[in-house]
């Protein structure tokens, strides 16, 4: 009922205004209204620049001006049962080849909870991992006085797991990335570089869209943990403006139950709240985000290497209220548990978003989103992209 309600605000305004000829894109900015669609001007590789000013003329389609609006947008079946298949099958050979956790190897973990600068802030394989393809654990496979995979995932033969009922590996990961595009020939590089998902990205108005990440998260039948409310744009901050987009997909029926995403309509509106940034503690006087001209006293200072090499820069302006009531940035709200009430979330102003597999959730990066632990039997695999503006429309990322 929340989601058609959104989507009654686009079908009951007038498009195009007849008092305006302006239209205020997320990524864009202020443009001009094409007289129709066939108008609007067509990003390519000729015309970039001129595409990233103001005064390009566009016609969003009614799904982009639902996401411009709403900060998300919701595309049912953008991808076949076989294309679902085929990443999935993918992921299990990928995971059975190249991952080797031991009982004698402290295994990485992911998390996103008050421990999460421990757990990735200080991990060279989780920095490493930007064009690479690396495994990270779910916390609660991990034996807590060791830091261990537990035994019941150390990946046993299959006449062990047959006797034992021991699941195997895959089911102890809780997500495995960053590169996973870049990997030639498999199907995660197929699908990002499919024409649909340019085609979609142009149409919502990027220009230059270019891939910095990518991910299979698993979120595990009983294990899988809570995603606590963040914004993307966070960890792919982008300047002059923020360009991330998020394109999360469904391998697996997306449920209450088992994790779906909860989203928070319009609250891309409220600007970023943290970034995850390199320490200055650590990597010492050559980074330093508080004072450009180097006038803070600190030349000469370095750096102490028994500080995390990444933590989280706030950003919140004491004086906007818009920001301050938002009090579980990477937490979840107050209330948000038990199931399926969710009396918090609601309280919030979040949606959940239940999927089938094969369904997109397309969002931009300061929307405020989270996802619940997986209390079912059953996995919620998705893969997801994330996109910002590239150089061709005078972005750049970090």
């Amino acid at each position: 009922e929340a989601l058609k309600a959104l989507q009654k605000e686009i079908d009951d305004e007038e498009f195009p205004p007849s008092s305006s000829t302006s239209y205020h894109s997320w990524v864009r900015g202020n443009c001009t209204l094409a007289s129709s669609p066939s108008s609007s001007s067509s990003p390519d590789n000729n015309n970039n620049n001129e595409l990233s000013s103001s005064s390009s003329s566009y016609y969003p389609t009614d799904r982009c001006r639902f996401f411009d609006r709403h900060g998300f947008v919701y595309l049912p079946q953008f991808c076949t049962n076989d294309e679902v298949q085929s990443m999935k099958s993918s992921m299990e050979e990928m995971v059975n080849k190249n991952w080797e956790p031991s009982s004698s190897t402290k295994t990485q973990v992911f998390r996103t909870d008050q421990k999460q600068v421990e757990a990735q802030g200080r991990s060279d394989y989780f920095l490493d991992s930007a064009s690479k393809t690396h495994f990270f654990a779910e916390k609660d496979a991990i034996r807590e006085d060791t830091g261990e995979l537990k035994e019941e995932y150390l990946g046993l033969g299959r006449r062990q797991r047959q006797q034992q009922n021991n699941n195997n590996k895959l089911a102890a990961l809780n997500k495995v990335g960053h590169g996973m595009h870049t990997t030639p020939g498999s199907p995660f590089r197929t699908y990002t570089q499919s024409p649909k998902i340019s085609t979609l990205l142009r149409e919502l108005g990027w220009v230059d869209p270019v891939v910095p990440q990518s991910m299979y998260i698993f979120k595990q039948a009983r294990i899988g943990g809570e995603v606590t409310s963040h914004q993307d744009s966070t960890f792919l901050y982008t300047t002059p403006r923020q360009t991330c987009v998020g394109l999360w997909l469904a391998l697996d029926d997306a449920t209450l139950d088992n994790g779906c995403l909860w989203i928070r309509p319009k609250s891309h509106r409220e600007s970023v709240r943290r970034q995850f940034v390199r320490n200055v503690e650590h990597f010492g006087k050559s980074l330093n985000y508080h004072d450009v001209n180097g006038d803070d006293g600190d030349e000469g200072k370095g750096g102490d290497c028994s500080k995390p090499q990444m933590t989280f820069r706030n950003l919140r302006n004491d004086n906007d209220e818009e920001q301050q009531h938002v009090t579980w940035e990477g937490a979840l709200p107050k209330d948000s548990l038990p199931t399926p009430e969710c009396v918090g979330l609601h309280r919030a102003g979040f949606v959940p978003v239940p999927c089938k597999a094969g369904d997109l959730l397309a969002f931009v990066g300061e929307l405020d989103h989270l996802s619940l632990p997986n209390f079912s039997d059953k996995p919620r695999h998705t893969f997801q992209l994330h996109c910002v503006e590239g150089e061709g429309a005078g972005v750049e990322w970090s």
